[in-house]
Order: C-alpha cells, then sequence, then structure tokens
C-alpha cells in the first residue's frame, strides 16, 4: 500500500458554465450542483485508498473547480473519464435529468491532470 500525504491528491469539480450563463440558473443553484456531486462521489468511493488519505487531512484538501461550456462537453468529459477507469459521478438534476455537474474522486494529480487540462477555471 502506497503512503502519500493528501497534499499531493487534488479532486477536480467541473460545473457547466451554460446553466449560468444561458440558462441563468442562480448563483446558488449551481453550487449546490457541485456540492451535491462531491457529496456523491465522496460515497461512491469512500473506501478507495486514495479518498480515504484525502478525508484524513480535512484542512489541507486541494479541490479545483473548472466550467464545461455546455451539456456535451461534460458528457464527452464523462465518456473520457469511462474510457480510461477514472472513478467519477456525474450529477444529473432530477427531475429535470439534466447533467450538471462532474466530479473525480481524489487523485494523485499527475494520474489525472491530462483529462481536465481543456478545461478553464469556473468563473460567474
Amino acid at each position: 500500500m502506497v503512503k502519500m500525504s493528501s497534499s499531493g491528491l487534488v479532486q477536480y469539480i467541473v460545473v457547466r458554465g451554460d446553466l449560468l450563463k444561458e440558462l441563468k440558473w442562480p448563483v446558488g443553484a449551481v453550487v449546490a450542483q457541485a456540492c451535491h456531486a462531491v457529496t456523491a462521489v465522496t460515497h461512491l468511493f469512500h473506501e478507495d485508498e486514495h479518498t480515504q488519505q484525502y478525508l484524513k487531512d480535512l484542512d489541507n484538501m486541494h479541490k479545483v473547480v473548472l466550467e464545461a461550456v455546455d451539456e456535451k462537453s461534460l458528457v464527452a468529459l464523462r465518456e473520457k473519464l469511462e474510457e480510461n477507469n477514472i472513478g467519477h459521478k456525474l450529477w444529473i438534476e432530477q427531475p429535470e435529468n439534466i447533467p450538471t455537474c462532474l466530479v473525480a474522486k481524489p487523485y494523485p494529480k499527475e494520474e489525472v491532470q491530462k483529462y481536465f487540462k481543456k478545461f478553464k477555471l469556473f468563473k460567474t
């Protein structure tokens, strides 16, 4: 078992920017989507070694919040992560059935950064 400090781990959060810009969702509603997705991925991968290590140092968690331009780019990211066996959760808001956010479980940055390079930092 490899010991790793949580400082070497990162969690990527990708939120759809068009929810704010085109669909005019309130900022709080978009933030809630990210919160739902982070909670879900933490639950799904709670027993994972990297997740456990990440949760041991709550005051030093490293998250990167990125923006997908639309649903299509978010779904394309999900497909790429699935092809490469990268643990994640695509949050789909119900009852509307709208994909809103994707969160990867914590990973060493060097293992997953390449999948997220095309996304810019999320900003309102």
